[in-house]
């Protein structure tokens, strides 16, 4: 193959997101776990809604936010998620398509509505997101665009689409498709409830297909079942070529074979949102790697990002990312 059309396509949930300032009474009133991600049904997703304080509504999703990021790079990024005919998929497909990202997967047609993810903000800038998935489940391996995939440098795939068996099988067919044409594939482990939940198949897929795995401290903890960082650090250059692993405002490791790059998190005054902080590591560090970067230069481009979407609220930049990552000389 010749030279990938687009630098990274994204596969993922097409949610809207749903963000309000709590406190943490509300969720203690509302039985919300604080820090975490729980799936939700329809009814449960309406009571909440009607419940939260003044809201903002953006597109969002995990994988989604990573190819906003990219495209707020300058990178050329294509995404395939599923959305329903509905209002809210319209405004998912005119929000991203907006930033120049390809995004041609059909929208359903019945079933359930378009997904979308209750985030609440308490003071301390910590996430809470109750998410129901709606359409964005139904996605399988007919919506996977062959053609797609063929011309994207690296396919990134969304942890948080593991838990429907078919979406499992659009990832697999995906993973396979990149791989027969050279092409690279990552994973983001997305949560450490995810990781619980999916640890076997997560191991089985991370060793036979990923390239690049992108996980947060306490998801590598998870995947390895040990208490302390640096026991998953020595797991994880076993089974993966390249793995990124943020610690907040600690920094991140990048770690391949024997090289290891730690790098500082870029300070910021105030931590506003933690939503979409990985989202937009993982964004940044691939839009270096696909830039023919070295390693310690990607991991301060997703310190760069992440350090962006915290400053305010939201899972998306509110700055051209290019223009930031010149100013502080890691501009291409």
């Amino acid at each position: 193959m010749g030279e990938p059309r687009f630098a990274v396509a994204g596969i993922g949930n097409a949610i809207v997101d749903v963000l309000s300032r709590v406190d943490d009474e509300f969720l203690d009133h509302h039985d919300i776990a604080k820090s975490a991600m729980t799936l939700i049904d329809e009814e449960r997703a309406a009571t909440l809604y009607d419940a939260m304080p003044t809201a903002v509504e953006i597109s969002g999703g995990s994988a989604a936010n990573t190819i906003a990021g990219l495209a707020a790079f300058g990178s050329k990024a294509a995404f395939i998620g599923k959305v329903k005919n509905d209002q809210l998929g319209q405004v998912f497909r005119h929000d991203i398509t907006a930033l120049g990202v390809a995004f041609d997967s059909a929208p359903a047609t019945r079933g359930a509505a378009t997904a979308r993810c209750l985030v609440m903000v308490t003071p301390d800038g910590e996430r809470s997101m109750s998410t129901f998935l709606g359409a964005s489940v139904g996605l399988g391996p007919d919506d996977i665009d062959d053609k797609v995939i063929a011309e994207a440098g690296v396919t990134y795939l969304e942890g948080y689409l593991w838990d429907p068996p078919a979406a499992k099988e659009a990832f697999k067919r995906a993973a396979r498709l990149a791989r027969r044409h050279g092409r690279q594939v990552a994973l983001t482990l997305s949560d450490a409830f995810c990781v619980e939940r999916h640890r076997d198949s997560f191991l089985d897929l991370i060793r036979d297909e990923v390239d690049i795995l992108f996980a947060n401290e306490a998801e590598i903890k998870a995947l390895y079942q040990v208490e302390v960082f640096d026991e998953a650090l020595q797991h994880v250059r076993k089974h993966c070529r390249l793995a990124a692993l943020t610690r907040s405002a600690a920094g991140s490791v990048v770690v391949t074979g024997e090289e290891v790059h730690v790098v500082e998190a870029v300070k910021i005054p105030r931590l506003v949102d933690a939503t979409g902080a990985g989202d937009l590591y993982a964004a940044g560090f691939l839009h270096g790697l696909t830039a023919g970067r070295d390693l310690a230069s990607c991991a301060r481009l997703g310190s760069l990002a992440a350090s962006e979407v915290i400053s305010h609220m939201g899972a998306r930049p509110e700055k051209p990312l290019a223009q930031l990552a010149a100013e502080a000389g890691l501009g291409s």
